[in-house]
């Protein structure tokens, strides 16, 4: 078993080479290899390369088989992943379990997630005070409908169950430090719509506000295959990019020294970010001469790039990076 599983990790460290260096192919027959032995992160990476649509056709039903056999697993990313994809592709019950689990852990779209259910009383219990609670947190971790949703809801709940819902926030699950997400535009959530109030003549009811659950994509803008857990390899691909070069932004031309950044995906491990960046950093010009940084934001690794002048430079590099088909977003000092 040892050899099995040494056999295993090997492979999914040859997966994570192959994919840096674009040949994504080849980094998910390696995975294949290992996943069919059992390795839950070469699971994951292979969902994710599934997700994606990279080195293979995409493929949501294997992307969910996949990451079905790594969750059970207990890895936590899958658990993340599985449970999201799921309710995106309609299966909002199966979901669940899944998604509470994550945000038991303050996964921000988990709670935003669970803080729909329970103001609407759709698969969970209406629970106004408890979608309060749920929502401020994912909210206070950067998620922007989240944040729209929170505004909603303060228009509706009373001083009472306001209270109710900060006493509760407390208790319900640790907080996630604040975020910057993607402002790419969500996918479109299916229509929803209230019963019609029925009007009787011992009382006019006034129809129940409902929020419209806008599931996230990602917390980055590409989610990254994770990596093997050895203590000496390093762990995470993220989403490389594809071979196709890159629109450079020549570095002579950009003003370099500011304090704003660009993000270019969130992964396990320092190791994982700090690999991608060695990988982005050789591929594509406009990256050269910015400065590696990583910042935790619960179990991810935030991978940024500074020394920005201005939002306008920042916009220019993500459009360089987005040629080479990479994650990218501005984030401001």
């Amino acid at each position: 078993m040892a050899l099995i599983g040494a056999s295993a990790r090997a492979g999914v460290q040859q997966g994570n080479d192959a994919w840096y260096a674009g040949d994504h192919a080849r980094a998910v027959i390696e995975w294949r290899a290992a996943a069919e032995a059992g390795d839950a992160e070469a699971q994951y990476n292979l969902a994710q390369a599934y997700k994606l649509g990279q080195g293979v056709t995409m493929n949501m039903k294997l992307a969910q088989l996949w990451y079905r056999k790594a969750a059970l697993q207990g890895h936590q990313q899958a658990e993340d992943n599985l449970g999201l994809l799921m309710f995106r592709q309609g299966d909002r019950e199966g979901a669940m379990q899944w998604i509470r689990k994550s945000a038991a852990r303050g996964e921000p779209r988990a709670l935003y997630v669970m803080g729909t259910a329970h103001f609407n009383g759709d698969l969970l219990p209406k629970d106004w005070p408890r979608a309060y609670a749920l929502m401020r947190r994912a909210a206070a971790a950067g998620l922007p409908q989240a944040q729209a949703s929170l505004a909603q809801i303060e228009t509706h709940i009373s001083a009472d169950q306001r209270a109710q819902g900060i006493a509760l926030e407390a208790t319900i699950t640790p907080r996630q430090p604040a975020a910057t997400y993607a402002a790419a535009t969500p996918p479109q959530p299916a229509p929803q719509s209230a019963p019609a109030p029925v009007e009787t003549a011992a009382a006019l009811v006034a129809p129940q506000p409902r929020l419209q659950p806008v599931i996230p994509s990602v917390i980055a803008p590409v989610p990254e295959p994770a990596a093997v857990r050895p203590a000496a390899s390093p762990k995470a691909p993220g989403a490389a990019p594809d071979p196709a070069p890159a629109r450079a932004v020549e570095a002579a031309s950009r003003p370099v020294g500011g304090d704003w950044r660009v993000q270019l995906g969130a992964f396990g491990s320092v190791d994982g970010a700090r690999n991608a960046w060695a990988g982005l950093s050789a591929r594509i010009a406009a990256l050269k001469g910015l400065s590696f940084q990583t910042q935790k934001a619960g179990t991810m690794n935030r991978l940024q790039a500074g020394g920005l002048a201005s939002k306008a430079e920042a916009e220019r590099v993500c459009r360089a990076v987005a040629a080479a088909k990479a994650p990218c977003f501005p984030v401001a000092p």
